[in-house]
């Protein structure tokens, strides 16, 4: 049976080509700990060579009608897949450098024709981690014969220089921001990279009473065990996500 993550790996392969596609490789919560009904298909690619405007739209179109819109009951999962090319990622430089990356969260502006381009993207450092640690390759050979490791210290900069995005979407993508602080909190506290789910229920251990169940409800949506509202606890959003982001920032290290 030909599934989802069959036609995205068959659409990077259309689009880049066996002589520029290095490997495909899964990551995300399809290998730290299992897909949870709104977990999305991550995947990364990487190249050869610099890709060009018109491959990059071709890659969203056809993103644009594998990829699905998310949630409990959907036929197809959100796909989020980033592009590389070899030569900015090894040896390993800090910013590293994307070179595409298709996401759910900007549907309405790819649908109007923008596509995405080239740039920094310290968000690799822990993408990058994560292929190497789950070794899981779509396309091409094991991950650690083609990526350099990266140094803790670039994992913890990149989470660091995520927090204030993550706060600018509080309000609007709040189940996702309150678990991804609650896992950037348990890798500085521990070194380890964990699930969503799993990150939440740590931190839920070591959170004060009244800073619980705003996160308590976001792990329960993410594990598909209650539906998404917010009303009632929509007072105890920031008080929470503020507490989080102390405790961050008490683990930084400091220049």
């Amino acid at each position: 049976m030909v599934t989802q993550l069959d036609d995205v790996v068959r659409l990077v392969r259309d689009v880049f080509g066996p002589d520029d596609t290095i490997g495909v490789y899964l990551h995300g919560s399809a290998v730290l700990g299992g897909l949870r009904p709104y977990s999305d298909l991550d995947v990364f690619v990487l190249v050869r060579r610099r890709t060009t405007a018109a491959r990059r739209r071709a890659l969203t179109d056809a993103l644009l009608a594998v990829s699905g819109s998310g949630g409990p009951g959907g036929t197809r999962r959100p796909v989020e897949l980033t592009v590389a090319v070899q030569s900015d990622i090894r040896p390993w430089t800090y910013p590293p450098r994307h070179e595409f990356q298709y996401g759910e969260w900007l549907r309405e502006a790819y649908q109007r024709g923008q596509t995405p381009g080239p740039g920094p993207s310290p968000d690799l450092a822990l993408l990058v981690t994560m292929v190497l640690r789950g070794r899981t390759p779509l396309v091409g050979p094991e991950p650690g014969q083609v990526l350099d490791p990266v140094p803790f210290d670039d994992v913890i900069r990149a989470m660091a220089a995520g927090v204030p995005d993550l706060l600018a979407e509080l309000d609007t993508d709040t189940r996702n921001v309150l678990l991804t602080l609650a896992r950037v909190w348990v890798t500085l506290a521990t070194g380890d990279i964990k699930p969503k789910d799993s990150a939440a229920a740590w931190a839920l251990d070591r959170l004060p009473e009244r800073h619980r169940p705003a996160l308590a409800h976001a792990r329960a949506v993410h594990l598909g065990e209650e539906h998404e509202c917010w009303g009632p606890l929509s007072p105890q959003v920031k008080p929470h996500a503020e507490y989080v982001v102390r405790e961050i920032e008490r683990l930084l290290p400091r220049d």
